[in-house]
């Protein structure tokens, strides 16, 4: 193995399936203020995407969107069809907590647990418009 190569592949990106690619992809590059690859950004020619790649600015997080004809909404927490993942992200603390509860609302989340009042993890989880669930809880930082 030479000095360049590691023993385990790298994870590159996490990919979330989309009936509509472009709407799922707005809402998170607003929610966590992220940017489109370049060529990715939206098409005035009427072009239609079927995958879609997000970044952070210092490109240590990348979300892609695939395009699937359908897509049933996960029950969450439990039932069928069930999650097959979700989103965990952190805020440092309770002030930060609601106002991306508010923030998550209004690009167009759906709350499906309220556990703000939690003392050892206060949370909030939600359904994105396509209704892949996500949470934000306060975590201090690393």
């Amino acid at each position: 193995m030479s000095e360049a190569s590691t023993p385990f592949p790298r994870i590159s990106q996490t990919v979330i399936d989309a009936t509509d690619v472009r709407a799922l992809a707005e809402f998170y590059r607003q929610l966590f203020g992220l940017v489109y690859r370049p060529g990715d950004e939206a098409d005035s020619e009427g072009h239609v995407a079927d995958w879609l790649v997000l970044r952070d600015p210092d490109r240590r997080v990348q979300l892609a969107f695939q395009q699937v004809p359908d897509l049933p909404r996960p029950a969450w927490p439990d039932g069928e069809p069930p999650q097959m993942m979700h989103l965990d992200t952190t805020v440092p603390d309770l002030s930060e907590l609601e106002l991306q509860r508010q923030r998550a609302m209004t690009l167009g989340a759906t709350l499906l647990l309220d556990r703000s009042d939690d003392e050892e993890e206060a949370l909030y989880v939600f359904a994105d418009p396509a209704g892949h669930p996500f949470c934000i809880f306060v975590s201090a930082p690393d």
